[in-house]
């Protein structure tokens, strides 16, 4: 490809720059071959013109394309170069906020310097179980792959985490842990991932330092093995340390601190346990306080001491070696303050009172003389003697510092020890995860012996990490079988022989060290003449002859050889180490014992490793050589193993968090091997794509002829016709491998042919948007002309009707001109005529009127006279008539006057009826009353009966009276009816008077209503102002009403969700107390096979000819012995004890003993019962004669023939009477049941006297039968009399209704008639009076019928009764009679010559529902019902719940034969049994829902035949019938509550295992619709398998699955309301682990892929559509998914946009929501990236929002709380067949 065609105009490139390492520019135009400059624009504005060196003609690095910008991998990138390394980092580090991203095989860590929150438990179960190209970059996925790697490949792994200090390098190593502890389990020992966890805390406070770079820096490297057993759980682990920073003990720089344990033991100094230590301040000590900074902002010492003790404690290292060790360290802070003094230049002293040396001794334990005397005195050696000299001050001062440095070496290394003794696990190890923590390549201003070494170690990584990409660079091709050639890559290892070959630098320097005058300069002089010529690594400093310089790897260093000699040879005053030794303190000297030791045994071997067996003067070893040898055997460790690397990035000098220096970031990774592998990557084929992947993204390069069925064929004629250069691409198996940089040419032409295609796809849509403007502006041309025309036609028709309007307008005008003229004229003339013929008619009038006048005056005069006659003769008449008519007047009022006496007296008559009736109602309830006291006392029975009947005839005999009296009323009836039509007259009269008065009245209101108008409106004003003031009340009422069901609407909600997290609460701990259960069970099953096991090997290893051990093998026998009958015993006692059943005994036997009493104090009163059988009888005949008299009675009162006439029917004596009689009947049946319950006493008394002597079971259980019988026929009594009381109560409040409302009518027409005059006050009193009578005669009429026709109806039912029940038993001896001759035939034929078969129909028999068992039978009914049954057949073929309801019936068995041992090991039986098959069979999902539903199915059964009201109601007659008799069994509901709780988390088990591996394929990853999701260029984390890919797995196979699931429920007959639990719980997995995964991947957060899930989405819903599970919550659960979707797919660009953001995701998180929006990357080229503005808006928005999680994944491990509602079932138990294949034959029907 020519450069002409990548440096074309608007191509990006990359400029070197000083500030900021590479910065972009564009090219302004084309690039030539040929010429020396680059026109460039940068992103500013400015144009620059960059200059090409002609002899090598390196153009500037070309930019990746936008859409390769932010990749998680960095091998993804088509232009694999330094300034895209950087910037792809800078953008997921500043913009995206992620501080991982994958470079090949190495993760890149960039410290963020600010805690975030990706470490939680939720991360670590997401990238659980993932592969590592699945999910985005994370230390996790690190983990995840090398515990993944061990499992599968059997190999020992690390994880090598290196970095400078200050780029999290013991952050990533501690995480690393942390999820190897928390993914696997630990199996033989207890909290082994704990305390492996723990080490970390103690190591950072002994190895860790705050330096100028980082506040919690390690001081030392380790690595740590954590062992793992054949099942992959943790059971140990190893720690190993490398050259620990001893002078940090006794110096540090400024802005430094100590170690922080000496910090943390000045901070807790005020404790008491540390009072014996004599601290203090962190300032007061020499060691702590040179840094001049002994506080880390945001670091509590005192707190982190508390942690470490706490760490120390679970690492089982227990309080007294934590004191002992504080006390060394409280000693080496009291040395550094021991204060030496001058006394010459070659001698020195301490002054013998100094209080901290003192203390160091008193601490230590060691005399002060003479630690003083060595600390300032030495020993010097010669063949013949010893002398002793001393030595000057700063000798002194260096030999009292190297004397704190050891001691705090060797606590260090005992510490790793106790560490080590304590993970060491006591079983095998089968592999390992090494986790390497050690540091970067370091250079700083001056640098020493330790700086030297870390660069050493670093050299030698980088040479393994070289070689290990290589490896699999070529393992990758030689897979594909492509052919390749040997890549150049840079070897570090001449820079290693310059170090550790022979006469290297550490060779000459352990030389140096062996010299007695051997210096630093003179070191360097060798170091010059030796190496500087022959190795171009080594180079010398021009202006210093005390340093040399090294060529790394990374850069090159310059080392200063002052204090080389003397830390390489860390020597220290042997003497004051005997001084020591000489102490009483047991730890310290634990300490030097060990370095004893370990000196003893390299002096062994360098003896024997010595010529001719002579020994080596001085055995010790460098610290050189002991650093070269463990190097060299962690070198052989991680060969060894599978390596991951981590590389830690410090990305600014400032701790600022998420700031990028690009020139430290470039500096590390050149450093740490990040663009040697880069380079690596660029050097081969670092892009390679799948044949379809390749095909799915440039298939739109190509036509669709040339698209074959070949994929792979097509591809390469694809890449033949678009790049002409075969070397640029190789074809692999199943891979297509290329160089660098072309992608992104195949990218540009894909760009470029898309872009085509959009002009063109404009070009037409533009062409038709015109025409279709035309056509429309053609169209409105023709609508205006065609209306513009026919306006015109308008008005010219409208001209043309004006025209002629104004013609007839003329003529109109000129006929009414001339008509108007005629017309006056005539009128003229028509008006002479008029006045001159009135003038005439007027004077005839005036003659015609005068004649008249005079007729009429002489008509008045006469008639004037007649009428004054007329008037005397009318007045005279008048008087007359007066007289006569007041005389008649008179007699009629006397005549009204005896009328009205005799209604008074009819009103008095009346009054008395009614106190007569309140005296038979009081007579009723003192009747009722002696009718109780009857009940209570049946020994004066007759005497109430004798006083009853004489007070039953004196009422007869008033009632006769009453009855006779109403007659004499009734006769008066036919004249009153007289008077009634007389008085209706007098009404109608008085009537119109009423209405004259009353039209009168109208007319003076009218008149006075003018008058008070006024004053009305006043009164209405004031009306509605009261109104209106009691609405605004009504209307606060109303509010406050509203706010107090508001507050309890949500306190009930409140409630409600308490309730369900309660739930959950509980069924989680139980779901954990079946575990612990379980494993117990498992832990003492694993015990009694360890002692078996080892029995035996005793037995084995024992000698049988010698007595004593054939003694000892009868002891072992005999404890074997013993041990398993305990064994059988303790499983019994758990098998058979139950803690329900033994409270309910408890309480059986109280209960029984006192039965037992109170059935001896009925023994005691036999003669009692003997005479209440006496009195019985007599109460019997009694009855009778009462039942003769009251039949005598009925017959006296309906025989017409009678003397004395009965009353009649519905009259108040016949009600009452009818009452009496009822209420005596009901006396009657009382006494019944009484005589009954005597009885049956009475049979039981005399059934205990042959048993009294018998067992005591017999005796109780006779005892416990007659009470339970009394006991029901009591409560039959009481519900009877309850019954009759409220039906008397009933009737009570009915009549003083009915005589209220009288009594109200009676004063309403009080009140209207006092209004009436006194004539009609006597009519409306006589009409409501005759009113009254007729209604209460026809209300008697009706109700006497009824009450006749009553009474024959009852005695017709009872005679019908009393004849089938006497037709049934005729039938019954019938049957029998039957029976008896089939038996005998039966038998006859038996005996009987053969004959031929007839067959016989046999006749049904009536099934109880129950399963009759033998004691025996109970485990084979378990082994064939339970542990052996098959699921499958039964939930095919027989009814669901089968098993449920066997197992119920033969605890109806049980139970009707009042077994309680048989119930309580039936049903802990069933539970135990259950359990065990779940806990064999518990990853089988058919099994686990089978019997889910059946255990569902007992527990409703247990309830339904309870007998409780609550459960009862939806049952059968026959149901109730069958419920249980004797044993209450609440108790249990809750055992098989549990239990099915239990069941149902083992199936959500099931179910999530069998769709956590679909879930994420199916949901996120297959693209069911094709053409709209393109895939991106990925790294090699994703495409670093060479196997084909699998088949795709598409949301069909989900809903596949979940409609199996579904299925298997129903037919299992589990519960409605449980199958949708279930459902529910599975689509909450579905979302939870979908939206993880989608949080967690940067490749699915794209518009496209939310299109996908909205579909996907849309899919399961009709899923539940189409089962009628749309209402069961499932919905719900997919929420947050589809607003996360919905989020990927809205507008993300103005403050709108983020509000819309903010109300439509309310199911998500803050965290998921920016999460979302900063994983947001374009797929194509059309899409844009999300601003950080717009992020930081959303962010503000959400600020104040309430959130009730603030974690960014959801919980895939939570389960719902679940619920079990009562569900009655309709299977008749007595219609239960049970099937032959399930081999229960022992069972019996009953």
């Amino acid at each position: 490809m020519a450069a002409s065609e990548l440096y074309s105009k608007n191509a990006r490139v990359w400029l070197p720059d000083a500030a900021e390492v590479w910065k972009p520019a564009e090219l302004v135009r084309d690039f030539s071959p040929g010429e020396l400059t680059l026109s460039l624009q940068l992103e500013d504005g400015t144009r620059v013109e960059h200059k090409i060196d002609p002899r090598t003609n390196n153009l500037p690095p070309l930019r990746n394309p936008d859409i390769l910008v932010g990749e998680n991998d960095l091998t993804a990138l088509s232009y694999l170069h330094e300034p895209a390394v950087l910037h792809n980092l800078k953008v997921r580090f500043i913009d995206s906020r992620l501080i991982y991203t994958y470079c090949g095989i190495v993760l890149v860590a960039i410290n963020p310097y600010e805690s975030l929150p990706i470490y939680e438990a939720d991360i670590i179960n997401a990238y659980s179980g993932q592969n590592m190209g699945d999910m985005d970059p994370h230390i996790f996925a690190v983990a995840e792959e090398a515990y993944k790697q061990m499992a599968r490949d059997e190999k020992n792994q690390s994880i090598i985490v290196s970095g400078e200090s200050g780029a999290g390098k013991t952050v990533s190593a501690k995480f690393a842990m942390r999820y190897f502890a928390t993914v696997s389990s630990s199996s033989n020992e207890a909290n082994v991932e704990e305390r492996v966890l723990a080490s970390s805390p103690i190591m950072e406070a002994f190895g860790n330092a705050r330096t100028t770079r980082n506040d919690n820096s390690s001081r030392f490297g380790k690595y740590i093995e954590i062992g793992f057993d054949k099942k992959h759980s943790i059971i140990g682990a190893n720690m190993r340390t490398y050259l620990l920073e001893k002078s940090r003990v006794v110096f540090q720089a400024h802005g430094e601190r100590n170690y922080h344990i000496f910090y943390q033991l000045c901070g807790s100094s005020h404790l008491p346990e540390f009072k014996a230590f004599k601290l203090g301040w962190a300032d007061d000590f020499c060691c702590t306080n040179q840094g001049q900074s002994p506080v880390i902002e945001g670091v509590d010492d005192a707190k982190e001491m508390c942690s470490t003790r706490r760490a120390f404690s679970l690492l089982g290292i227990g309080d007294g070696e934590q004191m002992a060790i504080y006390q060394i360290l409280s000693a080496i802070l009291h040395l550094s303050n021991v204060e030496v003094k001058d006394q010459s230049a070659d001698r020195c002293s301490i002054l013998p009172d100094d209080a901290h040396l003192m203390v160091f001794c008193e601490l230590v334990g060691v005399p002060c003389e003479e630690m003083a005397h060595w600390l300032c005195h030495r020993k010097l050696k010669t063949t013949t003697e010893t002398f002793v000299k001393p030595v000057p001050r700063i000798n002194a001062v260096h030999g009292r510092d190297a004397l704190a440095k050891h001691i705090y070496a060797r606590l260090f290394s005992w510490i790793v020890d106790s560490i080590n003794s304590a993970l060491k696990s006591t079983g095998k190890q089968h592999s390992f995860i090494g986790v390497l923590d050690i540091y970067g390549f370091e250079t700083f201003d001056i640098n020493s012996f330790e700086q030297f070494c870390i660069n050493y170690a670093n050299e030698k990584l980088q040479q393994q990490f070289n070689l290990h990409v290589f490896k699999l660079e070529q393992e990758e091709y030689m897979k594909e079988e492509i052919p390749w050639t040997l890549i150049d890559f840079y070897d570090n290892q001449p820079c290693i022989n310059l170090i550790e070959a022979r006469l290297g630098i550490l060779d000459l320097l352990d030389e140096e060290c062996k010299m007695p005058k051997g210096s630093d300069d003179t070191w360097a002089q060798k170091l010059y003449n030796t190496l500087l010529k022959q190795n171009a690594h080594f180079d010398k400093p021009r202006l210093s002859n005390r340093a040399f310089i090294i060529h790394h790897f990374a850069d090159k260093v310059e080392y200063q050889c002052v204090g080389f000699l003397e830390k390489n040879k860390d020597t220290v005053n042997e003497e004051q180490i005997n001084v020591l030794k000489k102490s009483k303190f047991d730890l310290l000297l634990k300490l030097f014992e060990d370095e004893d030791k370990a000196r003893g045994s390299a002096s062994r071997s360098s003896n024997l490793a010595g010529r001719g067996g002579q020994p080596q003067r001085d055995t010790k070893k460098t610290v050189g050589l002991q650093f070269r040898q463990s190097l060299h055997l962690l070198m052989d460790t991680l060969n060894s193993t599978t390596p991951h690397y981590v590389r830690c990035i410090k990305p600014n000098d400032l701790k600022a968090p998420f700031t990028l220096d690009p020139v430290r970031a470039v500096q590390q990774l050149r450093a740490c091997g990040i663009l040697e592998t880069i380079r690596i990557s660029a050097a081969g084929f670092p892009s390679r794509w799948t044949y379809q992947e390749f095909f799915s993204r440039y298939r739109v390069l190509m036509k669709h002829k040339e698209a074959l069925p070949d994929r792979k064929q097509t591809c390469k004629n694809l890449l033949e016709k678009l790049i002409k250069d075969q070397k640029k691409y190789q074809f692999g198996k199943n891979k297509i491998f290329f160089r660098a940089g072309q992608v992104a040419f195949l990218e540009k032409l894909r760009s470029d042919k898309l872009r085509l295609a959009c002009v063109s796809i404009q070009k037409t849509i533009r062409c038709w948007l015109a025409r279709r403007k035309y056509l429309r502006m053609r169209e409105s041309a023709v609508t205006i002309q065609k209306h513009v025309r026919g306006h015109q036609a308008r008005r010219y028709v409208l001209f043309l009707r004006w025209t002629r309007a104004a013609v007839v307008i003329q003529r109109n005008v000129r006929m009414w001109t001339r008509r108007r003229l005629f017309l006056q004229q005539r009128s003229a003339a028509i008006t002479i005529q008029c006045l001159w013929r009135a003038h005439v008619a007027r004077k005839q009038y005036y003659q015609l009127m005068y004649e008249h006048k005079a007729v009429i005056i002489q008509k008045w005069v006469r008639g004037w006279l007649a009428k004054q006659h007329y008037r005397r003769a009318v007045s005279a008449v008048i008087l007359l008539q007066s007289c006569v008519r007041r005389m008649r007047a008179k007699r009629e009022l006397k005549k009204l006057k005896v009328e009205a006496r005799s209604v008074e007296h009819f009103k008095k008559l009346n009054v008395g009826m009614e106190n007569k009736i309140l005296q038979l109602q009081h007579k009723i309830n003192e009747q009722q009353k002696e009718n109780r006291e009857l009940s209570e006392r049946l020994s004066v029975l007759e005497k109430t009966r004798a006083a009853e009947s004489d007070r039953q005839s004196r009422e007869l005999e008033s009632l006769h009276r009453s009855e006779q009296e109403a007659r004499a009323k009734a006769e008066t009836v036919p004249s009153l009816l007289e008077r009634l039509s007389f008085l209706q007259n007098e009404l109608e009269n008085t009537s119109r008077e009423k209405k004259d008065l009353e039209e009168q009245i109208k007319s003076y209101k009218e008149q006075t209503q003018q008058v008070g108008v006024f004053s009305k409106l006043n009164m209405k004003n004031n009306l509605l102002k009261s109104n209106t003031d009691r609405l605004n009340q009504e209307v606060l009422e109303q509010a406050q009403q509203l706010t107090d069901i508001k507050t309890t609407s949500e306190s009930t909600k409140q409630l409600e969700k308490d309730l369900i997290e309660e739930r959950s609460r509980y069924q989680s701990l139980l779901s954990e107390h079946l575990q612990l259960e379980d494993r117990h069970r498992d832990l003492k099953e694993e015990m009694s096979l360890s002692i078996v096991r080892n029995f035996f090997l005793l037995l084995l290893s024992f000698n049988p000819s010698a007595a004593e051990n054939k003694t000892k093998i009868i002891c072992f026998c005999l404890f074997l012995i013993h041990f398993f009958v305990c064994l059988f015993v303790q499983d019994e006692l758990q098998t058979k004890v139950d803690l329900p059943i033994l409270l309910k005994l408890q309480r059986r036997v109280k209960d029984l003993a006192e039965e037992n009493r109170s059935l001896w104090q009925q023994l005691d009163k036999k003669d009692e019962a003997q005479q209440e059988k006496a009195k019985r009888q007599e109460l019997e005949s009694e009855n009778k004669k009462l039942k003769q008299d009251l039949n005598e009675l009925r017959k006296s009162l309906t025989n017409e023939n009678s003397d004395v006439a009965p009353p009649a029917p519905g009259s108040l004596p016949y009600n009452i009477l009818l009452d009496q009689l009822s209420s005596s009947n009901e006396e009657l049946e009382m006494r019944k049941e009484e005589v009954l319950l005597l009885r049956s006493h009475m049979v039981r008394q005399e059934a205990l006297k042959h048993k009294v002597r018998g067992s005591t079971t017999d005796f109780l259980w006779l005892a416990y039968e007659g009470l339970k019988e009394t006991n029901r026929l009591l409560e039959g009594q009481m519900q009877e009399q309850e019954h009759l009381h409220n039906k008397k109560y009933r009737k009570l409040t009915e009549e003083m209704n009915k005589l209220r409302a009288e009594k109200e009518q009676q004063e309403k027409l009080l009140a209207q008639s006092l209004l009436l005059p006194e004539d009609a006050r006597v009519e409306a009193s006589l009409k409501h009076e005759i009113t009254r009578l007729t209604a209460e005669n026809l209300v008697g009429l009706i109700n006497g019928d009824l009450s006749i026709e009553r009474m024959e109806q009852q005695e017709n039912q009872d005679k019908i009764i009393r004849n089938l029940k006497e037709q049934l038993k005729f039938y019954m001896r019938k049957v029998e009679e039957f029976e008896e001759s089939s038996q005998q035939l039966n038998s006859a034929s038996v005996t009987s010559t053969p004959v031929r078969p007839v067959s016989i129909p046999r006749k049904e028999k009536e099934f109880q529902g129950m399963l009759q068992f033998k004691e025996g039978d109970a485990s084979r009914l378990f082994k064939n019902l339970i542990i052996d049954l098959k699921p499958r057949g039964v939930a095919v073929s027989f009814t669901p719940g089968l098993p449920a309801y066997i197992i119920f019936m033969c605890l109806r068995y049980a139970d009707s034969v009042n077994d309680d041992r048989r119930v309580s090991t039936l049903l802990n039986s069933t539970i135990g049994s259950i359990k065990g098959v779940i806990k064999r069979k518990g990853n089988d999902l058919e099994v686990v829902s089978f019997w889910l539903a059946n255990t569902c199915r007992l527990m409703h059964c247990l309830k339904q035949y309870s007998g409780d009201e609550v459960f009862v109601a939806h049952n059968t007659a026959k149901q109730n019938e069958q419920s249980l008799a004797n044993f209450e069994l609440s108790e249990y509901h809750q055992l098989f509550g549990d239990l099915a709780i239990q069941i149902y988390r083992q199936l959500i088990k099931c179910m999530e295992n069998i769709l956590l591996p679909i879930i994420v394929a199916s949901m996120l990853e297959h693209e069911t619709m094709q053409g709209v999701l393109v895939s991106k260029p990925t790294g090699l984390r994703k495409r670093s398998s060479s196997f084909p890919e699998e088949e795709a797995v598409s949301v069909e196979v989900l809903l596949q699955r979940l409609s199996f699931f579904h299925t298997t429920m129903s037919q299992h007959g589990m519960d409605p309301d449980l199958i949708r639990q279930a459902v529910r719980q599975q689509f909450y997995i579905i979302c939870a682990v979908t939206l993880n995964h989608l949080l967690l991947r940067k490749d699915m957060c794209s518009w496209s892929k939310g299109l996908q899930i909205r579909y996907n989405i849309w899919q399961l819903e009709e899923w539940l559509m189409e089962r009628e599970l749309s209402d069961c919550g499932a919905k719900e659960t997919l929420e947050p998914l589809v607003q996360a979707a919905q989020l990927l797919q809205i507008k993300k660009k103005t403050e709108a946009d983020a509000r819309a953001v903010c109300s439509m995701c309310a199911a998500l998180t803050t965290a998921q929501i920016v999460k979302i929006l900063t994983l947001y990357t374009p797929v194509i080229e059309f899409e844009e990236r999300v601003s950080t503005s717009f992020i930081t808006m959303i962010k503000s928005l959400l600020k104040d929002r309430e959130e009730s999680s603030s974690t960014l994944t959801m919980d895939a491990k939570k389960i719902f709380s679940v619920t079990f509602p009562f569900t009655p079932s309709s299977v008749a138990l007595e219609t239960v067949q049970i099937p032959m294949s399930l081999n229960l034959g022992f069972l019996t029907r009953i």
